[in-house]
């Protein structure tokens, strides 16, 4: 069978060096009107695109832990995405205000000041979930934020990006949504799952699920999904409607994706499928 352009790209990305991927994705986000950058997030200087229309609501994907190992003990050298499902979903989001914050050391771009930190891959593996990566974020999303004018906030968030962007959730009033796909949403959960041990200072989303229980909330699993199978978001559901004050303020939903593959083409459906209605209990 021949394979198209379109079908041999992600082949020529699988093999091609963080360059390359990073230049990629820039040509990928371009064609949606997101403009590449970077923002300021504590020591890191994070990879951003951004669709720069002002708007009451910012939607903002979180991007997947990406390659962050080689193989099972062999932590990556970078761990810019193969695969950036993050952005392509932003890529198919039609809100005027859209923007996707890449994870610490992915897509790295010429900076005002180096990145010794990017030289350390703890940052991208056992550090990923941690207070300090948590707060370089928050402070990217601040500024994503402002300058979109927006008042509000979207968070999308895929696979571990998922497990930040409840953290987020959690911690923030302004806050109109949260929707993960494929989402880490409890670390410990999937450590466990796959056998490893779950690194100290990892931050649980469970901690605030008392104030996620009011956020209105969509969990997407891909039923051919391995690597976060769709037990965890049922889970997580389960907690956080068990810890609430209010009702009808979670979803789950499975769809026929795997990890990383099949969720660009149902993203349209998925992400118009209305959000819950909380209720009082």
């Amino acid at each position: 069978m021949l394979l198209t352009p379109l079908a041999l790209t992600p082949l020529l990305v699988a093999c091609a060096g963080p360059s390359a991927r990073r230049d990629g994705a820039d040509a990928l986000a371009a064609m949606a009107g997101l403009m590449p950058g970077t923002v300021p997030a504590g020591p890191f200087a994070l990879a951003v695109w951004q669709r720069t229309a002002k708007a009451s609501a910012l939607s903002l994907y979180i991007e997947g832990d990406g390659l962050a190992w080689l193989d099972r003990s062999r932590p990556s050298p970078d761990p810019t995405p193969v695969e950036p499902v993050a952005l392509r979903l932003a890529a198919l989001d039609p809100a005027p205000a859209v923007a996707v914050l890449a994870r610490p050391c992915q897509y790295r771009r010429a900076a005002p000041q180096p990145q010794p930190l990017c030289d350390d891959p703890r940052w991208w593996t056992e550090r990923r979930f941690t207070p300090a990566t948590l707060a370089a974020l928050e402070q990217a999303v601040a500024i994503l934020k402002e300058r979109a004018g927006a008042e509000r906030l979207h968070l999308i968030g895929f696979s571990g990006g998922g497990a930040l962007a409840a953290l987020l959730a959690a911690r923030r009033s302004d806050v109109a949504s949260l929707r993960t796909v494929a989402g880490n949403l409890e670390p410990a959960w999937v450590d466990r799952l796959h056998g490893v041990d779950t690194p100290s200072g990892t931050l649980s989303p469970l901690a605030g699920v008392e104030r996620l229980s009011q956020v209105p909330q969509i969990h997407f699993s891909g039923l051919r999904d391995r690597v976060v199978p769709p037990e965890i978001a049922e889970a997580f559901a389960e907690a956080v409607g068990r810890s609430g004050r209010s009702i009808a303020c979670i979803r789950r939903e499975r769809t026929a994706a795997g990890h990383t593959d099949g969720w660009a083409g149902a993203w349209p459906a998925l992400l118009a499928q209305p959000l819950p209605a909380c209720g009082a209990r």
